[in-house]
């Protein structure tokens, strides 16, 4: 403890005696921690179950459940003193640390609304989530990856900035409420570009990502031996899912602030890994690294590769199970529903490299003229817009995916394409229009169609095709990434090539451009 009112949260004071206790709490105590209402009760609950098993790993630091709970309240009532109550927007912008989890657990214990925000967004899509959410305080990193997110939150007139990287605020728990009671209240907003050019507000509860993590435990039949990782921004949904798994099944993960491959696999190995994942483009990586040393298993615990985000090649499923000698199961999800299907290590393995598994208990699919539909508890409560909110669900009260899909006699998802005009690249939405709208800005372009093209390393990659004004000197992509930089666009979601065309493809009609004609001819 500090006198200036901050605490480090490196785990020392409560890792001790953190000896790994008897592994008497899998699938039923698993079963009976999911029907806590909040997550705030599965962290309690946890920590009376096992206090001395740690469950988060990152360098030479670790973090046990019992741990976890006396951080988090230390740190709500820090957030206390700096006036966060129940229901008070936080925004929190902030890499994969234990600090930030710590963070995001004392928000639950408060009972505020919390607003996570991934690290690589910029000026643009960071003060639109700050101005919608209307959030009164925002955690920051400082300078993270030669960025300067302070500056930036300087620059954009963010309310009660503060650091969330080193020293978290810190105070008394005796000074703190009682913690919320229910998980049906919105406590979590999300951000995802969808088809529009600003960002949409997702709201979810404690009790939708609690189904969403249960279910994903449950389909890939995780015990309290395995040691997981969470290699992705902890600031994803999936960040608040999985920790959902490790509350429910007693396991620890370790946690990458700056995720690379070869360097991560020293603590892949030290810590003795034997599930990690995250989307298709992680699958690529490791087989790339497998490839290096054929004769040598890269990680030599992994049992288990799973994630989603991405399209999943069947060729790609084959060649992880043949070379990493692991299992690979592949889902499907979205930041509006976290979980929907998910490949189980008993799946066939043609189902296995075919489809996206079968739904969870409790999650309706419908297939509607071909479109996936959903209904159930993991399925967010709507957008922050109104407006949109009534648009995405239909009279049945199913969500609208703009997805395409079937499913088989067996149950089993098999996704055809999707009407959303989206490219997912590394796991994360990218929104055409956005880069489009800017793409227009450039006084040499006339017209403009961003499209995502199959690539067997990040799922897709950014695609631009570009009319040209005559007479002007033709655009190259140095030329056009340099000038989306400069209009604020996260660098993820630039363009990974340039084509320039005389005219774009068009229909008869309404003169759309026929963007399926563009990715026939440049993939």
């Amino acid at each position: 403890m500090h006198t200036d009112g901050t605490h480090h949260t490196d785990g020392r004071r409560a890792a001790e005696g953190q000896g790994q206790a008897p592994a008497t709490n899998g699938a039923d105590t698993a079963h009976a921690l999911g029907d806590s209402p909040t997550l705030w009760g599965l962290v309690t609950r946890r920590a009376e179950l096992t206090p001395h098993r740690r469950v988060l790993l990152q360098g030479e630091r670790s973090l046990t459940f019992g741990g976890l709970r006396t951080s988090a309240e230390e740190t709500a009532a820090g957030l206390y003193a700096r006036g966060v109550r129940p229901g008070t927007v936080v925004a929190w912008q902030l890499p994969t640390t234990i600090e930030t989890v710590v963070l995001c657990v004392a928000l639950a214990r408060l009972g505020a609304v919390q607003t996570p925000i991934i690290p690589f967004y910029r000026d643009r899509e960071v003060s639109f989530a700050l101005r919608e959410s209307k959030a009164e305080h925002f955690a920051v990193p400082g300078v993270w990856r030669d960025f300067d997110h302070g500056a930036m939150a300087t620059r954009i007139g963010a309310r009660g900035v503060f650091d969330g990287y080193g020293s978290l605020p810190c105070g008394d728990p005796a000074t703190l409420p009682p913690p919320p009671d229910g998980g049906t209240d919105v406590r979590w907003i999300y951000w995802t570009s969808g088809t529009t050019s600003d960002p949409k507000g997702v709201l979810h509860t404690d009790r939708s990502l609690i189904a969403g993590g249960s279910c994903l435990a449950h389909a890939l039949q995780l015990t309290p031996e395995d040691i997981g990782s969470i290699a992705f921004p902890f600031a994803h949904i999936g960040g608040a899912d999985y920790l959902v798994m490790l509350l429910l099944y007693g396991f620890p993960a370790v946690l990458f602030e700056k995720f690379a491959l070869p360097g991560a696999l020293d603590d892949y190995r030290r810590h003795g890994v034997t599930t990690t994942g995250g989307s298709t483009a992680f699958y690529s990586l490791f087989l790339a690294e497998q490839r290096k040393q054929p004769g040598r298993k890269l990680i030599p615990t992994l049992r288990l590769l799973a994630g989603g985000g991405a399209p999943k090649p069947p060729e790609l499923y084959h060649s992880v199970v043949r070379e990493l000698g692991c299992q690979l199961t592949h889902g499907y999800g979205m930041t509006e529903v976290p979980m929907i299907t998910m490949g189980s290590p008993d799946d066939s393995v043609a189902d296995l490299a075919t489809t996206e598994g079968r739904p969870p208990e409790g999650m309706e699919i419908r297939i509607v003229d071909g479109e996936v539909r959903l209904r159930g508890e993991a399925v967010c409560r709507g957008y922050l817009d109104p407006v949109q909110s009534a648009a995405v669900f239909d009279e049945e009260g199913f969500l609208i995916t703009g997805d395409l899909g079937r499913l088989t006699p067996s149950g089993h998802l098999v996704l055809t394409g999707r009407l959303k005009d989206v490219i997912i690249r590394k796991g994360e939405n990218i929104s055409a229009k956005e880069v489009e709208d800017l793409l227009h800005t450039h006084p040499d372009v006339t017209d403009a169609a961003v499209i995502g093209l199959p690539d067997a390393e990040r799922g897709e990659r950014v695609c631009a095709v570009l009319e040209q004004r005559t007479g002007s000197a033709r655009l190259d992509l140095a030329t056009v990434t340099a000038f989306l930089r400069a209009e604020g666009l996260a660098p993820y979601k630039l363009p990974e090539q340039l084509e320039v065309v005389d005219a774009l493809p068009r229909n008869d009609a309404l003169r759309k451009v026929l963007k399926y004609k563009l990715r026939e001819r440049f993939a």
